[in-house]
């Protein structure tokens, strides 16, 4: 039999890893053998997204949607070359598809007052070869049980900055439940705003209820929220869990879920606990309504792990944290998923251009924001699962991201009422702990 898998970059340009196992004596009903090499070739195309100046506001949505087209096309080409492996029959096709859409995001631009240098040159994408060993990937692409660790095999690693004189030592708590009512989609309002199942994976959503991918700022401070304080119209959300047990989900001929390759029965979360903490270096100052933060990266798979923020682990072991595994507990001990969001904010935008830059990490070592960055308070979300012991469960992602734990993220829009985000902010500087 022929077994083939991906990993591509999105984000309007990357990689697509083709890893092809054959085996002519292998009978159908026979397992896979424990290892295998395999022929690994990747059809590599320029980071469009990353690689874009500052865009105009006015040309951010159509920008973003023709980037949400670029990564259609690659996924397209991934599945064209893993049914044909046949370059010239997809890298042309693939390069005048570029060629148009990135034609059309020059041309938004250029409308709104800037035209980038060099977007032509990012059209033409190349296949390849690379050297790679693994074993053939699970139905559903992945994860591999390589991806998986004994969390008491570790020691312990987690650390945090000693707090200094005059540091905000106070927290505020809001409860929004744990989608018990099971809101549940594959959109991306931040990263694909008016693109359905721009995420190609199932999110979970707490706080805000009207969060889809066509909800604009109004549409979110009209919305209900799950939120225990009415005032906090937030949208809290994540890739889902499942379990990759050979169960359907409902989602199981539909976009985000089967059609790309999220297979199994989606966790409701025991809990979720969402907090805001303070600065080890000073006070903070409040969030700006309708800030937007991103943690993690879901495609840190193939992008590599610059923008990697997936924090792994179980309970009674959260001095033990994972970036790239997902943890294997002791019976008794829940799966644990942490996003410690960015705390620095640039004191002007709510957005930017790549989603990024508006936003930045306290330096790990001492707690301090960037140069011209303010502290904010720091959205931490510590979301506990009851699975069973063992690797059977995978985080949703991207198709070709073949569900590594490395590209686990999580996404914040902030909609407390603006009285409320004062409060946040004075319990969190007078050290208070506030829900």
């Amino acid at each position: 039999m022929v077994a083939a898998s991906a990993a591509l970059l999105l984000g309007g340009g990357g990689l697509i890893a083709v890893n092809v196992y054959a085996n002519a004596e292998e009978g159908a009903d026979q397992p896979p053998p424990q290892s295998a090499g395999q022929q690994v070739s990747t059809i590599s195309c320029p980071d469009v997204a990353n690689q874009l100046p500052d865009v105009p506001d006015a040309a951010r949505g159509e920008v973003d949607r023709r980037l949400a087209d670029l990564d259609t096309q690659i996924t397209q080409a991934y599945d064209a070359f893993g049914r044909t492996q046949d370059k010239e029959s997809v890298l042309p096709p693939l390069e005048e598809q570029r060629r148009g859409t990135l034609g059309e995001i020059g041309r938004s631009m250029e409308q709104a007052g800037a035209r980038p240098d060099g977007l032509d040159g990012m059209a033409p994408c190349t296949l390849r070869a690379a050297d790679q060993e693994q074993r053939p990937p699970q139905k559903g692409n992945g994860p591999e049980a390589a991806d998986f660790v004994d969390i008491t095999s570790i020691r312990p690693n987690a650390e945090r900055p000693r707090e200094r004189r005059g540091a905000s030592r106070g927290t505020f708590t809001t409860q929004c439940g744990r989608n018990a009512n099971g809101k549940f989609n594959p959109d991306n309002v931040i990263v694909a705003p008016g693109v359905s199942n721009g995420a190609h994976h199932m999110h979970d959503y707490v706080g805000n209820q009207a969060t889809d991918a066509f909800s604009s700022d109004q549409d979110l401070a009209n919305g209900r929220t799950s939120c225990r304080n009415q005032a906090d119209k937030s949208t809290y959300y994540w890739p889902v869990l499942r379990l990759r047990n050979g169960k359907d989900e409902n989602d199981a001929g539909a976009d985000g879920g089967g059609k790309d390759q999220n297979v199994g029965e989606i966790q409701t979360p025991a809990s979720v606990t969402l907090k805001f903490t303070g600065n080890p270096t000073g006070k903070v100052v409040a969030m700006p309504r309708f800030l937007r933060i991103i943690t993690g990266d879901a495609k840190a798979f193939t992008n590599g792990d610059a923008n990697a923020n997936a924090s792994w682990s179980c309970t009674g072991f959260e001095n033990r944290q994972l970036k790239d595994k997902y943890p294997i507990c002791p019976r008794g001990s829940d799966v644990v998923r942490t996003f410690r969001f960015q705390s620095c904010w640039d004191g002007r935008n709510t957005d930017s251009a790549n989603h990024r830059t508006h936003v930045a990490f306290a330096d790990p070592r001492t707690g301090a924001c960037p140069q011209g960055f303010r502290a904010i308070p720091q959205l931490v979300q510590r979301i506990v699962y009851d699975v069973p012991p063992g690797p059977g469960f995978a985080v949703d992602s991207f198709p070709e991201q073949l569900h590594k734990p490395v590209t686990d993220h999580g996404d914040f829009i902030n909609v407390f009422d603006q009285k409320l985000m004062r409060r946040v902010a004075s319990c969190v500087n007078s050290g208070q702990r506030c829900a």
